[in-house]
């Protein structure tokens, strides 16, 4: 094993294996299996909410940053609930780390999701990663202290330099691209890898041995029971 921390267990746009897809069920059912993370997407609408939905639009209703909030109020998911915004999972589970994927960001929404973040529960445990790098180097030149991390599906050769100049210090890497050298030179540089999205149970247990600092994935009790298989639960 490389390292000899246990890696964090993030539930995918929450346990989105046993429930729908970023809704407040499911951020309450990961923490309930054992999450003590929860990974989630945001959109800005054209007034600034911040909505947690993955896709940019929202069907039969449109493309979410055009669109005034009250445009999604009566829109429901497949178990009935609305749209929820970034406050209200914040809310729901004030102990656990959240990772925000910022999907899309204008720049003169920046502010909004920064106070978001700073009036929320627990402003320690919020981070943000983002496909777009340069989201994530505007937001740290704003809130230096804000825990930023990098989005790559891509083993590139020279990874290092693409962290740096985001400002990030967590590489969230697809995970069939991770491996002991990519752990190892993550690590000498005293960086963090998060692997996404892990739901085979070898998979799982392979990550653990790499060491990897965090699992992203759909059912959270299944890495929470390769943990115990693997290293006694620690």
């Amino acid at each position: 094993m490389s390292g000899t921390h246990a890696p964090r267990i993030i539930g995918h746009r929450g346990a989105s294996g046993t429930a729908p897809e970023n809704t407040l069920e499911a951020f309450r059912r990961a923490q309930e299996l054992g999450a003590n993370a929860v990974e989630l997407d945001i959109h800005a609408t054209e007034d600034g909410t911040l909505l947690v939905h993955h896709d940019p639009d929202v069907p039969g209703v449109g493309r979410i940053a055009e669109l005034h909030a009250t445009a999604f109020a009566d829109y429901r998911l497949p178990n009935g609930e609305s749209i929820p915004t970034l406050a209200q999972v914040l809310a729901l589970v004030p102990g656990i780390d959240i990772w925000v994927e910022v999907k899309t960001l204008p720049p003169h929404h920046d502010t909004i999701l920064l106070e978001t973040l700073r009036t929320g529960p627990n402003p320690a445990c919020y981070a943000v990663h983002s496909f777009d790098h340069r989201i994530i180097r505007r937001l740290g030149d704003a809130e230096p202290t804000l825990r930023r991390g990098v989005l790559l599906a891509s083993y590139l050769c020279e990874t290092l330099p693409v962290l740096a100049a985001a400002g990030a210090d967590t590489l969230w890497m697809e995970t069939h691209l991770i491996d002991q050298a990519l752990v190892e030179l993550i690590h000498e540089d005293e960086l963090r890898v998060i692997a996404w999205t892990a739901n085979d149970d070898r998979e799982i247990e392979r990550l653990i041995h790499l060491g990897v600092d965090g699992i992203c994935g759909n059912y959270p009790d299944r890495i929470r029971a390769a943990l115990a298989r693997t290293r006694g639960g620690r």
